[in-house]
Order: C-alpha cells, then structure tokens, then sequence
C-alpha cells in the first residue's frame, strides 16, 4: 500500500499507544504525525491538513469529544477515528453521531487497524473525489462568465434564448468553448434536470452519423444486431448539442431539415415517425453563409439553424476576461494534479493577458495545466510559462501548433522517465513526478504512452 500525500494523525496522550499506532501504520507506508493532546491536534489538523486522524477520547483538558467539536465547528476536513477503551465505548458511540467515521477500542488487534485505515482513508478519497466534481460541475459555468462587452452580450442573448425552445446557433473559432457554452444555455433553461446530449458531427460517416442521431432498427444495416435508440430520442424534453454542424452531409442535412421543421423523424430502417420534444444547440467554426453561397450548405437549413445565433468572441477581443480564466483553472488543474499552487504571480498575469492566443480559451488551458504539473507553486510566474508566452515575440499559429507538438512530447518524456526509473511501477512514477495515480493513468491514456 502506497499512500502518497495520505498523512495519519495520531492524538493521545499515552506516548505507548502513539508509538504502538505509528510503528503500525509506518508499516503500512503512511507517514505519521504525532499530538500528545487536543490543543497541538488541532493545531497540526489546522496547518497539515492529515487525511485520517485517530483521536483518544480520554484525554486531560480537552478530551476527545471537545476535539472533534471543534473540528467540526472549525469546518477542518480530516476523517476522524476515535481511539477509546471498552469502559468509553458508549462515548465512541455518541462520537460517532457527532461525526466520528469509526472507532476502535484497546488493545489494538493489528488487522482491525489495517481494515479501519483502508475504509476510513476510502472514503475520505471518495469524499474529496465528490467535492472536487462539485466543485466542477459549479465552477464550470464560470467559463461562460464575462467582464468583456462582447461576452456580457452573448450570455445575455443566451440567457434570454434558454427561457425559449429556440434553436441556438453558436459562431466563432475552434477553442472559444462553444460546448462549455452550449451546456450553460441548457442549465439556465427550465430543463435543466432534463438530459444534455452532446455529439461532433465531425470524424463519423453519414451513416454513423445518422445512426447517432436518430437511432436504428434491428436488421437495418450489417451489424444493427439490435434497436438502437438515437441521441435525439435520448434528448427528450432536454437539449441536444451539435457540434461542427457545417461538417454533415448532403444528405444528411436534407434529413435533418425535416426533423427541424416536423421534430420527428424515423429510425434508420424505420418507417414509423417519432416525435420528441428537443432543444436544439448547434456550433460550428465555419462560415455558413459562405458555404450557402458556395453550395456546400443548404440555405433552408442554415435559416431553420440561424434563428438565435451567438458570436463567441476569440480570447484576443475579451482579455479583460484572462485573469479570471487563468485563475480557474489554475484551481482546477492543481487539485486535479495535487499540486501547491494558490494564485498567479502579476507578472504572469501581464503576461498572460498579452498574449494573442490564437488556439483561444482551449489554449489557455494547455498552457495553465503545464505550468501547474511542470511547476512548484505556491505562485504560477512568469518562468512557468513556455517561451513563447514568457516572451516579447508574437507567435505564429504555426508556433503555436509546434508548442502543442513539443508540450505532449515532453510531457511523454517525462512520464517515461519516471516510468523507467520505477520499473514501470505506476504508484512510485506518479510520487516522483508529484501527481496523483489516477491522473498519471488518465495522462498515460491520453498521451497515448504504450507501456
């Protein structure tokens, strides 16, 4: 068992019992700490922030129950076990209500402790695990938050579009956050509660893509084994997302006009019509209007699409916008990566904000989570981020692409590395690069490292 950052308190005043737990759990790899009474507890829970504390209930001057109390009033985040002797069980008890994860009694059988440990720190990493994704889901409309004119328009146009079953057309280049964006619109809508479907029209034949999109009967094609219900059908009574929508076919946009104008539409290999009641959120990057005139783009469809259409502007019009960005996820990837990092150092920050950004708000966050996985906190600076950034020279898109390029290989390089040098043992790798091994697996998987 490897623990990482996972740091054990041990709170008694009897040195024996300390020293009993800490020879115990030193085994098991965790590191330990030490309080001989509630006071130095607090103090060490306040400063250390330890992911388990074992706390005696039967201490002088502030006995357990008051320590605990005071976690909780203090709002410190430890899981709590109480250490209690047979006679105090009815104390753990009551602890326990009081917030308490466990208890365990003297004398101490080895396995209890082993078991306790490994629920007790379970359930703080699910803990931290459900507050981080909330923290997410919260956070993650602040992208679509704005001081810049441009932006403050399009949310307003947005918001007063998700009162209405409105089609949305989303404008602007690749990075702006148009899905970001587009999952705002459904959670300031009344169905909010309802599902939110979201599919790239891009990279997927016509017949896939139909297939996604409106489901298929059994038989209908080979290997249509079974019925298939499509994302619209899926969608019902919420929003569905389509991204890249100047991509899709001819022939699919032929289908997908009289699905616009009737909202129904037949199953491939169907021939019974089905209604659904379904927002329709749409994006692209490209020019419509040239792609009509072009005869690439069918007119029609493009007006049935074009009833609310909102520009979101590139990074380089909002820059008022960056440091709020930049701080956001500079929040996100430190706690994806467990990593010190609290605030952007200013002369970062002036960086940052003049900087073109041709790859937009996708780029930002690029640059942000290198800087938090290659750094050391507590404060981003100016020598966190990549030369082109750090420097005086505007870059090219071509540098831009190139930096891209170079950032993934060295991340690959790194993570090799630590991967060589720990025979392959990914718990030992993450310690070494400072990640946590959930993160190193998804980086792996992402990076396309083959082991």
């Amino acid at each position: 068992m490897q623990s990482f950052d996972e740091t054990i308190l041990v709170v008694d005043d009897d040195p024996d019992i300390r020293e009993i737990l800490k020879d115990r759990l030193e085994s098991m790899h965790y590191r330990v700490l030490e309080a001989g009474d509630g006071a130095e507890g607090l103090e060490i829970i306040e400063k250390q922030s330890p992911r388990l504390v074992f706390l005696d209930i039967e201490m002088p001057g502030m006995d357990g129950l008051k320590v605990l109390e005071e976690i909780r009033r203090r709002d410190l985040d430890a899981t709590v076990v109480m250490i209690t002797a047979y006679a105090t069980i009815e104390r753990a008890v009551r602890a326990m209500r009081d917030g308490a994860y466990d208890f365990i009694p003297k004398p101490f059988e080895p396995e209890h402790i082993a078991v306790t440990v490994k629920k007790a720190l379970e359930r703080e990493r699910l803990k931290r695990g459900v507050s981080i994704l909330s923290e997410q889901v919260s956070d993650r409309y602040r992208l679509v938050s704005a001081q810049s004119g441009k932006m403050l328009q399009a949310i307003d146009t947005a918001k007063k579009a998700a009162a209405s079953r409105t089609t949305v057309l989303l404008l602007g280049e690749s990075g702006t956050g148009k899905e970001i964006f587009a999952r705002a619109v459904h959670n300031w809508s009344t169905e909010k509660d309802a599902p939110f479907v979201a599919i790239n029209c891009v990279g997927l034949a016509k017949e896939l893509l139909e297939s996604e999109l409106f489901g298929h009967e059994k038989g209908a094609f080979t290997g249509a084994h079974e019925l298939k219900k499509g994302k619209m059908e899926l969608a019902h009574g919420g929003t569905v997302f389509l991204d890249e929508i100047g991509d899709i076919s001819p022939e699919l946009q032929t289908k997908f006009l009289r699905f616009l104008q009737e909202r129904e539409f037949e199953r491939v290999g169907g021939t019974k019509p089905i209604q659904v009641d379904v927002r329709i959120v749409a994006a692209t990057n490209r020019d419509l209007e040239t792609a009509v005139r072009d005869g690439r783009f069918r007119e029609d469809l493009y007006y049935r699409l074009n009833v609310i259409p909102i520009v979101l502007p590139p990074l380089r019009e909002r820059k008022e916008d960056i440091p709020e960005l930049a701080r956001f996820f500079v929040k996100r990837f430190a706690a994806e990566a467990k990593k010190n990092f609290n605030e952007i150092a200013p002369d970062a920050e002036a960086k940052l904000v003049s900087y073109n950004w041709p790859g937009n708000v996708r780029e930002l966050a690029n640059v942000i989570e290198r800087a938090v996985v290659l750094g050391t906190g507590p404060k981003l600076g100016a020598a966190d981020l990549p030369p082109r950034i750090a420097g005086t020279e505007a870059p090219s898109r071509s540098a831009a692409i190139s930096y891209r390029d170079d950032v993934t290989a060295f991340r690959k390089q790194l993570i090799l590395r630590a991967l060589n040098q720990t025979k392959g043992n990914r718990t030992a790798a993450a310690k070494a690069l400072g990640l946590e091994k959930n993160y190193l697996s998804r980086l792996i998987k992402t990076l396309g490292i083959r082991l």
